[in-house]
């Protein structure tokens, strides 16, 4: 398998040097966009995207020999070669998704708002090796920019913790070239990293994540036969109540009157974007720590209107960021990563009495049919694991086998309700056939 990361540098000491590189990319890419697109009957009976390309340049790069259809060269004098390839492939990029676009709306009937070609791009270039980038040395790049009305060199200094970083934790990944890019005022290379893993084909331990509001997770490393070898609640009290500080700021700036409040704003994602990648990291090193093989989620889709007096949480609840982030970790460890149905694994009790009752004031715990009091999250992890191994271990049986076992244990019928007493039942079922 592989996975593409990528990991941005600071560049230390330049502030607006780059503006005309900046802008005299996405001039040329505007350019260019209108050149693909008045030649784009001609290019679609080209097959291959490199010969589009070559198609391309040829019609807006002259050499000595022969005379170019569009006067790009005399418009951008000096433009670097692969940095022009790189437009055109951007360029062929954005006029085939338009016309895909306008396809579908015609096949349509017209029906709904015509699609119209944009020509302003916020792109950023990247820089091709050699051509508009060189590494010095460990903490120095050369990087070819616009500067003055001519295209030169220009020595930059990355961040030290940034190079050290790629150094240490991506020595083995094949780097790809550079993009430069800006966040507020500092510029940034951009550098995509690319892995080969192997996944893990065998399941012999996973973690049973349930993704919460109060508590940000809670992870339960299971066996296959419903053993807990280990479990951890992982919650940030202070990075939410900061976070929640700025949106009670917020609310009160609201019923002040004021409509926009976009630094406010800034702040309180800001935070919430640092719970989600703390979050997902906490997760991924809990099944790190107990050789799982797989991590499984609950498929949380919550999609409509938000309603009661949570809603304000449960809108700034990043279940799904935290999702990809720890799918992209756990991948680069050779872990798998899955999901279950969500309905009943926190309503249900882990030791199949039934509904659990929540308490009012502490909601992450509840209390069982029993009257045993558990944590309800804990609870919550439990099942997930089992549904996971349920579903494995029946759809690997034979039909016969499986009717059997569901005649003996009805609750695995219907997933929806199934417990980590199931699991344990269906284990005991499963020995006493082979048996």
């Amino acid at each position: 398998m592989q996975i593409v990361t990528s990991y941005k540098v600071k560049i230390n000491g330049y502030s607006k040097i780059f503006e005309d590189t900046l802008k005299i990319y996405r001039e040329a890419l505007s350019y260019l966009i209108e050149a693909v697109n008045a030649e784009w009957g001609n290019l679609t009976s080209i097959l291959g995207t490199k010969a589009q390309g070559m198609y391309i340049e040829r019609l807006v790069h002259g050499t000595a020999k022969r005379a170019a259809k569009y006067g790009f060269d005399e418009r951008y004098y000096k433009f670097p070669s692969y940095l022009r390839r790189s437009a055109i492939n951007e360029a062929i990029g954005k006029v085939s998704s338009y016309r895909g676009n306008y396809d579908k709306w015609n096949a349509n009937g017209g029906k709904g708002k015509e699609p119209t070609l944009q020509t302003k791009h916020h792109s950023y270039p990247a820089l091709f090796r050699d051509n508009m980038y060189v590494r010095d040395d460990e903490y120095n790049a050369g990087v070819k920019i616009y500067h003055q009305n001519d295209w030169v060199w220009l020595t930059v200094k990355l961040r030290k913790s940034d190079a050290d970083y790629i150094r240490r934790h991506k020595r083995q990944s094949e780097e790809s070239v550079p993009t430069l890019t800006k966040s507020g005022k500092n510029w940034y290379l951009r550098f995509a990293f690319i892995d080969k893993v192997e996944l893990a084909k065998e399941t012999n331990v996973i973690t049973a994540v349930d993704l919460g509001i109060n508590n940000a997770a809670t992870c339960s490393a299971m066996l296959p036969d419903g053993t807990i070898i280990g479990r951890k609640i992982i919650s940030y009290p202070v990075e939410q109540d900061r976070m929640y500080n700025k949106l009670n700021k917020i609310k009160k700036a609201q019923q002040n009157g004021a409509k926009q409040t976009p630094r406010l704003w800034a702040y309180a994602n800001n935070y919430n974007r640092a719970l989600s990648e703390r979050t997902a990291k906490a997760i991924v090193e809990f099944a790190s720590q107990h050789c799982s093989d797989v991590i499984v989620f609950e498929h949380l889709d919550m999609q409509g209107k938000k309603r009661g007096s949570k809603k304000q949480k449960l809108h700034m609840w990043r279940k799904r960021a935290v999702f990809y982030m720890a799918t992209t970790k756990a991948h680069l460890l050779g872990m798998r990563v899955s999901a279950v149905c969500a309905w009943n694994t926190s309503r249900l009790a882990f030791d199949g009495t039934g509904p659990v009752a929540r308490d009012e004031h502490n909601y992450s715990m509840c209390t069982f049919a029993t009257g045993k009091r558990y944590h309800c999250d804990l609870s919550a992890s439990y099942n997930i694991g089992a549904r996971y191994y349920i579903r494995e271990i029946l759809k690997s049986l034979p039909v016969t086998v499986r009717l059997a076992v569901e005649a003996k244990v009805p609750r695995l019928a219907k997933r929806t309700t199934c417990t980590l007493s199931d699991l344990i039942s269906l284990n005991a079922e499963l020995a006493r056939l082979v048996a």
